[in-house]
C-alpha cells in the first residue's frame, strides 16, 4: 500500500473510490487532471443549450457532487428544473449531501447511491460523465452507452470527459511523459505517480479519442464534437 498523493493510498491494481477516499478526493482530482475547474465551468455554460424549465439532468458518477450542485446553481432560474448526481460509492453520496447543508440546502438538486446499469432514468435532456466512464469495465461500457442514449430527449446533450490513449505508440508515448511531467509540476513525487499508475493497473481502462467516438456512435449518436483537450484529456459534446 503506497502513497499516491493528498493523503490518499492504495496498492496495486486496487484504486477505489470508497472508503476514506472521498475525504481526499476533491484536492486529489483536481490537481490530477489538467484543467478539471475549467471543464467544470465549460459543462455548466454547455448547460444554457440544453436545460430548459422542467428539464431533467443526471450526472453519472458524481463523486463528491462539486459539478451537479454547480450546474443546480448555473440554472436556478429554470423553473422546475431538477439536477440529480448519481454514484455508486455511498460514501461519496454522503460527502455530497453534507455540502448541500453546508450551503443552505439546494431544492433543484439530489444525489443518489446507486448502480446507473442497474437504475431507471427518467426521460432527459442532459447528462454528464466526468472522467467516469473509463472506469467501468470495458465489456459494460457500452451497454451504459446505449442506456445514456436511450433516455435522452431527442436534442437532448451526452457530456463525456475523459482520459483518452494516444492514437498509436508514439503518440501515447509522447502523452504519457508529458502528462508524468504535469503531475511532477503539481508537487506529487516520482513515488507517488508511480504509486497511483501502478494502483490504475486494470482499474482505468481509456479508450482512444476514435474508440469513445466509436462508442458514441453504436449507441446512436451522430453529431460529436471535442469541447476541450490537453494532452491525453478530452471533453466531448455528443447530441441525439
Amino acid at each position: 500500500m503506497g502513497s499516491v498523493g493528498d493523503g490518499i493510498k492504495a496498492g496495486s491494481a486496487s484504486w477505489t473510490f470508497a472508503g476514506d477516499v472521498a475525504k481526499g478526493f476533491d484536492d486529489h482530482v483536481s490537481k490530477s487532471v489538467p484543467l478539471y475547474h475549467e471543464g467544470h465551468h465549460l459543462t455548466c455554460e454547455l448547460s444554457d443549450f440544453f436545460i430548459k424549465k422542467d428539464s431533467v439532468c443526471y450526472e453519472i458518477g458524481s463523486s463528491t457532487g462539486s459539478l451537479t450542485a454547480k450546474l443546480a446553481k448555473h440554472n436556478e432560474n429554470k423553473p422546475g428544473a431538477r439536477f440529480v448526481g448519481i454514484d455508486i460509492e455511498p460514501e461519496m453520496v454522503k460527502m455530497a449531501n453534507h455540502k448541500i447543508r453546508e450551503h443552505g440546502g439546494q431544492k433543484n438538486l439530489e444525489f443518489i447511491a446507486d448502480d446507473i446499469l442497474q437504475m431507471e432514468l427518467e426521460p432527459c435532456d442532459m447528462i454528464v460523465s466526468y472522467y467516469v466512464v473509463q472506469f467501468v469495465r470495458p465489456s459494460m461500457r457500452q451497454q451504459l452507452i446505449d442506456k445514456i442514449y436511450k433516455s435522452l430527449n431527442w436534442g437532448g446533450a451526452f457530456v463525456l470527459f475523459e482520459k483518452v490513449r494516444g492514437a498509436d505508440a508514439r503518440f501515447q508515448d509522447i502523452s504519457a511523459r508529458l502528462y508524468d511531467d504535469y503531475k511532477l509540476e503539481q508537487g506529487y513525487s516520482p513515488e507517488e505517480i508511480v504509486s497511483k499508475s501502478r494502483s490504475l493497473k486494470g482499474v482505468m481502462e481509456p479508450f482512444s479519442t476514435q474508440g469513445n467516438i466509436d462508442m458514441l456512435k453504436r449507441a446512436g449518436f451522430q453529431d460529436i464534437m471535442t469541447v476541450q483537450k490537453y494532452i491525453c484529456f478530452e471533453g466531448f459534446l455528443a447530441i441525439k
